[in-house]
């Protein structure tokens, strides 16, 4: 079976750049014997920046790319000439990326607008020549300031995906189904439990182009906030939804108690969940006649809007569609939602052994910067 192309996790080491090493180059010219210090200002080193792109949607692209290095600064030459500058090293991310410490778990930063920019790691500055150091009572010094050293740090990069809507609901709850109809998406569809494998998003056309962001994330089951079925790895796409939509099917034992344990999983995953809109829709309702959809409705919880629908026949669809697009403007529509970043929980007792952090072709040692610096001064 072949690996799917949906990466919402990677963890990556990330290096900058080292700041170049000050100078101590003395001028010499024709008939100038003494011409003094002019060693030039090291260059400096390379920063490491995460960037917001939305032509991204997954993290794809870092999954074989697991050692970010920053370039490092050069040197200062004579002629007061400065080194140049380390090359910056730009990691492009979808929006919606959360970044963690690869060591402690801590929350580092939250990228959600396209072009913003936040620099991970700062490259070391550049050492000062030795024409900084001259004064009256020293008029010939023979040192420099060294660069700075570079930074160094494992990360974690996860995808929280941006949607409008999320559709919540267990396995064959019709949520890919419903998506289809409603979008261009064309998730994969089957009389099974978890035919979903990962979130797919659509783009749900409504009235006068207008249009809105529904994400079908995989079925939950019991115990999903405890590992269990696909556990807690998607459950964090839900984080950025504006509105809930729970679904459950018109066949099902009972529809309140599966809309209770849905809402109980992700209220135990995230506890601010449980302030998000939410909308309970029952599917395959094109079992039910009239007196059987008002008998079934007595019987549904009153604290949440539910509507009767089906996505063969199409009944209700477009009602349905109204009813998301009403309570998704009774806020503030498609601006991002501001959710609290918990610290990840790191098990270091884990170890990828085919994670190795040792720098190829790295050598700690500074003799690169060995030039002219310490030429003597009377030299002919």
């Amino acid at each position: 079976m072949s690996e799917s192309n949906f990466v919402d996790y990677v963890k990556i080491y990330c290096r900058s750049g080292k700041g170049g090493r000050g100078s101590s180059h003395f001028r010499r010219e024709k008939y100038i014997p003494r011409g003094g210090p002019d060693g030039g200002d090291g260059g400096r080193g390379g920063h490491v920046i995460l960037r917001g792109n939305r032509n991204y949607w997954t993290l794809l692209h870092l999954k074989f790319s697991r050692h970010i290095l920053a370039g490092h600064g050069e040197g200062g030459t004579g002629k007061l000439c400065k080194g140049k500058d380390g090359e910056d090293k730009i990691i492009d991310v979808p929006c919606g990326t959360v970044v963690f410490d690869g060591e402690t778990g801590e929350f580092i930063c939250d990228v959600t607008q396209h072009g913003q920019e936040v620099v991970l790691l700062h490259g070391g500055k550049g050492g000062l020549g030795n024409n900084h150091f001259k004064t009256a009572t020293n008029q010939a010094p023979r040192y420099a300031q060294p660069g700075e050293p570079f930074q160094e740090r494992k990360i974690i990069l996860q995808l929280k995906l941006l949607a409008d809507v999320g559709l919540v609901g267990f396995p064959n709850a019709g949520k890919s189904t419903l998506l289809s109809v409603v979008s261009a998406a064309k998730p994969k569809i089957a009389n099974y439990p978890f035919t979903t494998l990962e979130p797919n998003l659509g783009i749900v056309n409504y009235r006068d182009n207008q249009s809105f962001v529904m994400a079908d994330i995989p079925g939950i089951i019991e115990g999903a906030s405890e590992g269990r079925g696909l556990g807690l790895r998607f459950l964090r796409h839900i984080e950025r939804n504006s509105l809930l939509l729970f679904l459950v099917p018109a066949d099902a034992d009972d529809i309140k108690k599966e809309y209770g344990v849905l809402l109980n999983e992700l209220v135990k995953y995230n506890p601010e969940l449980a302030d998000k809109k939410k909308i309970l829709a029952i599917s395959k309702s094109d079992m039910l006649d009239e007196e059987l959809m008002e008998a079934l409705a007595e019987d549904l919880p009153e604290d949440v809007l539910h509507i009767f629908f089906s996505s063969i026949t199409q009944l209700n669809i477009t009602q349905l569609k109204d009813l998301l697009w009403k309570e998704l403007n009774d806020q503030d529509f498609h601006d991002i939602e501001s959710i609290v970043h918990c610290p990840m929980e790191i098990k270091l007792e884990v170890e990828d052994d085919d994670f190795d952090y040792e720098i190829p072709g790295y050598d700690d040692d500074e003799s690169d910067y060995d030039d002219e610096e310490f030429d003597d001064y009377d030299e002919d």
